[in-house]
C-alpha cells in the first residue's frame, strides 16, 4: 500500500558513462491518502464528468460533434509540442494546404487518425503496450519523427530539454528499465483488485508514462491521449468528448512543474490536485460548448426552415454535414446534396448570403468556405 503523503518517486541513478537518469518506483499497488481537499477536488470532478457524460447522452447525433473535439485535441496537443497548425487549418484537405505548412498539418492529421484508431480498437483491446505502441506508430507515420522507432519502446537514452545529457532538464530511466516499468504501469491501470478511484489512477498513470518516457518522440502526445482512452474504457465517458491538453497548454509551465516536483520533492498530492481541478474545468467547458452548439444548430435550423423554401432539404443535408467538417467546397456540397453543380453552387451562395458560410481564400476558383460561426465555438 502507497501513503500518498509518504511517497517516493525513486531514485536518480548514475550512469557508467557519467551522467544520471531518473528510475520511478513502481505503481502497481493500491493509493491511500487522508488530505480531504484531493476528496472535496474528486468529488467535484466526477460530477462534472457525469454532467458531461449525461449531456453528451441527450444531444442528438453527438458523433457528429465529436470529430470537431478530436480535431481541436490534436490540434492543441500538438501544439504543446511545437507544432504551428491552426485549428481551422487542419479541416483542410491536404492539397489546400501551402506545402510549407504541410508537414505541421502532416502530424495533427496523424494525431486525429491515432485518437480514432484507438477509440475504435478500445472496443477489443484493453489499455496495454500493444494498444500504446500501434497508436504510437499511427502518430508518427511519414512526419519528422518517422525514424524515431515509431510502435517501439527505445533502445537508447532520451532526454527533455536541453542539448545534451550533461545539460538536460530531465533524463528518464535508461531504456534498460522501460519494459519493465511499462509492464507495472499496465498492470496498474489493468488492475481491479486495488480499490483506487479512476480519476486519480489515471493521474498517477498519466505521470508514470510521462516520467517513463518510453518512446524517442511523442510522448507528450500519447501520454495525454491516455486520460480520455481511460476515461472511455472506464465507462465514465461514454463518448471521447474529454481532452486536458487545453488545460494544460493553458499554463504550460504550470503542466511541467507539477510533474517536476513529483520527482524532485515527492510531491505527488500536488499533482493530483492540480489535475482534478483540470478535469473539473475542461469537463464544465466541454459541456457548454455542447449546450452553444446545441443551441447554433436549432438557430441555423431555424433559418433554414423560414428562408430556404424549397431548398430547405438539401440546406439541412449541407448543415448535417458541415457540424461534422466546417469547411466545404462546391463540387462537396454537389456531393453531399446529390445535386448539379449550379444548384450546389446557388446553395453555398445562400449560405453565405444568410451567414451560415464565408468563403476564405478570396479566389474565383477552387474557392472554400468555412463556418466560421461553428469554428469558433472550439476555439
Amino acid at each position: 500500500m502507497i501513503k500518498i503523503e509518504n511517497y517516493s518517486a525513486g531514485k536518480t541513478v548514475k550512469h557508467p558513462s557519467g551522467y544520471a537518469y531518473f528510475l520511478p518506483n513502481a505503481i502497481n499497488d493500491s493509493w491511500v491518502w487522508q488530505d480531504q481537499d484531493i476528496n472535496a477536488l474528486l468529488e467535484k470532478a466526477a460530477i462534472k464528468l457525469g454532467e458531461l457524460n449525461s449531456f453528451s447522452k441527450l444531444v442528438p447525433n453527438i458523433d457528429l460533434f465529436i470529430q470537431m473535439h478530436v480535431t481541436k485535441e490534436a490540434v492543441i496537443s500538438s501544439r504543446i509540442e511545437g507544432t504551428q497548425t491552426r485549428m481551422d487549418e487542419a479541416l483542410l484537405d491536404e492539397e489546400d494546404i501551402s506545402p510549407e505548412r504541410r508537414n505541421d498539418w502532416q502530424e495533427v492529421t496523424n494525431y486525429i487518425k491515432a485518437i480514432n484508431q484507438a477509440i475504435e480498437e478500445l472496443a477489443t483491446l484493453p489499455i496495454s503496450s500493444r494498444l500504446i505502441k500501434r497508436t504510437h506508430q499511427v502518430l508518427l507515420h511519414s512526419v519528422r519523427g518517422e525514424h524515431k522507432l515509431p510502435g517501439e519502446y527505445r533502445r537508447s537514452q532520451n532526454w527533455i530539454g536541453g542539448n545534451t545529457l550533461l545539460d538536460a532538464v530531465f533524463i528518464p530511466p535508461h531504456h534498460d528499465h522501460v519494459n519493465e516499468l511499462m509492464g507495472d504501469l499496465e498492470k496498474f491501470i489493468n488492475n481491479e483488485n486495488i480499490k483506487v478511484p479512476t480519476l486519480i489512477k489515471i493521474a498517477i498513470a498519466h505521470y508514470q508514462f510521462e516520467t517513463i518516457h518510453p518512446f524517442l518522440d511523442g510522448n507528450g502526445r500519447i501520454g495525454r491521449l491516455l486520460i480520455t482512452l481511460f476515461l472511455v474504457e472506464q465507462k465514465i465517458l461514454s463518448k471521447p468528448l474529454l481532452y486536458l491538453s487545453v488545460f494544460f497548454e493553458k499554463k504550460k509551465s504550470l503542466y511541467y512543474d507539477n510533474l517536476t516536483f513529483v520527482r524532485t520533492k515527492n510531491d505527488i498530492k500536488q499533482w493530483l490536485k492540480y489535475f482534478l481541478v483540470g478535469i473539473a474545468e475542461t469537463a464544465e467547458n466541454a459541456t457548454q460548448t455542447l449546450s452553444s452548439i446545441l443551441e447554433l444548430k436549432a438557430k441555423l435550423e431555424n433559418t433554414i426552415n423560414d428562408k430556404f423554401g424549397k431548398k430547405a432539404n438539401k440546406a439541412n443535408l449541407l448543415l448535417q454535414y458541415l457540424l461534422k467538417k466546417p469547411i466545404v467546397n462546391v463540387n462537396q456540397v454537389k456531393t453531399i446534396t446529390k445535386s448539379s453543380y449550379k444548384t450546389a453552387n446557388d446553395l453555398v451562395n445562400d449560405f453565405v448570403n444568410n451567414g451560415l458560410l464565408k468563403e476564405m481564400t478570396g479566389q474565383n476558383r477552387n474557392r472554400l468556405f468555412v463556418f466560421e460561426e461553428y469554428i469558433k465555438l472550439f476555439k
